[in-house]
Parts: C-alpha cells; structure tokens; sequence
C-alpha cells in the first residue's frame, strides 16, 4: 500500500477525527478509504446511468421479460445446489 500526506484546515481535521471515533473507524486512513471507494462507486454509477441514456432504446419491459431474468439468475443456483 502506499502513502499519501494530505494537509487539512484544522476544522476538516476535527471532523475527520470525530468521524473516526463515532463511526468505529480504527484509524483517519480508513475513514478516508471509505469516502474514496464510495466516490468510486457513485462515479461509476453516474458512468452507467449516462451510458444507459445514451443507448438505444430496446422492447419495452414487461412481467415476462422480468421473469425470464429471474429465470437466468437464478438457474446457476440451481444447478450449484444440485452439485453438492
């Protein structure tokens, strides 16, 4: 893992340090960790949504299409179960 130093204001760093403590982080590197993947994962997210609505439409949605996808999510459990 490698090291990053950061310099706070004095009020970002108390808040910081009460996160940690009331949030049961064991250190302010976790907390920030923390802040970073959930970054990560809205940036992804809002890639996602953009690249949804930037796609061409398909058939509209309906309750078959919904089973037919539980249907496929589920089978691989199944098949897995069936194994053991």
């Amino acid at each position: 893992m490698s090291t990053m130093n950061i310099s706070l204001p004095e009020s970002m760093k108390a808040f910081v340090d009460e996160q940690v403590g009331q949030r049961g982080y064991g250190t302010s590197s976790e907390y920030l960790r923390e802040l970073i993947r959930r970054d990560q994962d809205r940036v992804q997210l809002c890639g996602l949504l953009l690249a949804g609505a930037a796609s061409e439409p398909t058939q509209p949605v309906d309750a078959a299409y919904f089973d037919a996808l539980r249907a496929q999510v589920h089978q691989p459990r199944r098949a897995a179960k069936r194994k053991v």
